[in-house]
């Protein structure tokens, strides 16, 4: 039933909707401070538009990571290990290189001095070989190298160490050695290389080598017993040449 007010205007009156009715439960749900609404469905479920629960994660605990990093560590350790072996090593002759040898004397002398052991130094240099390099090439040099060291490996204790000073120079490290000891293991080891030889072009060749003696004591001194040694060498060196 429509009104007139005083305008004229007709003006419908508001229905009166009793409570219960379809038309109450089609209002608007009321919604929280996040704007969401709070109706569940029938079922239990979120209603359409809530935010969807959240799923417990177990934590990651790293362990493949860390196993990854240690592998890597591994690989560049032994890198590292592969890299310093070969700078210590002579290439030809596969036996340590100048660097390395005075590594290893260093550290000996070292133990020498803690354990009050002994030792000798011997450096050799071998006679003849210029001329063979000269007259053959250093390919047959080298052979003649490679036979010394053979010598040498023979001649000595695996707890001995040989080693490639450059060149056609040598040095053994040789542990618990009396003076005389020492002095009778130089002179074996110039009789072995002696009796060496070699034919190259249809020639027969031969080499030698001169060593010198520095004994290793509780007061010894790498670079000093390496100096003692080499002056030794060159004494004996000139001998063999006057004696030939």
């Amino acid at each position: 039933m429509q009104k007139k007010t005083r305008s004229g205007a007709k003006v419908t009156p508001r229905s009166k909707v009793p409570p219960g009715s379809k038309s109450a439960k089609s209002r608007p749900a009321k919604r929280g401070k996040t704007g969401v609404s709070k109706v569940a469905s029938p079922q239990g479920k979120p209603a359409k538009g809530s935010p969807a629960p959240r799923i417990p994660v177990a934590p990651n605990d790293g362990k493949p990571a860390i196993r990854r990093l240690r592998l890597q560590l591994a690989r560049a350790q032994a890198r590292i290990d592969e890299l310093q072996a070969s700078a210590d090593t002579d290439f030809l002759l596969e036996i340590p290189n100048r660097r390395g040898f005075e590594r290893e004397l260093s550290r000996s002398i070292a133990y020498i001095k803690r354990y009050h052991a002994s030792g000798a130094l011997i450096v050799l240099d071998v006679d003849r070989l210029k001329p063979i390099n000269d007259a053959f090439g250093h390919a047959a040099g080298d052979q003649v190298l490679k036979a010394i060291v053979g010598i040498l490996l023979e001649q000595v204790r695996s707890s001995d160490v040989i080693g490639r000073l450059g060149g056609d120079e040598f040095a053994l490290l040789l542990w618990n050695l009396s003076e005389t000891d020492a002095r009778a293991k130089a002179a074996l080891l110039e009789q072995a290389v002696d009796r060496l030889s070699f034919e190259f072009g249809g020639d027969v060749v031969t080499a030698g080598v001169s060593a010198g003696v520095a004994l290793l004591g509780p007061h010894a001194e790498a670079g000093r017993a390496m100096e003692e040694a080499d002056r030794a060498m060159y004494v004996r060196k000139a001998q063999r040449r006057h004696e030939a």
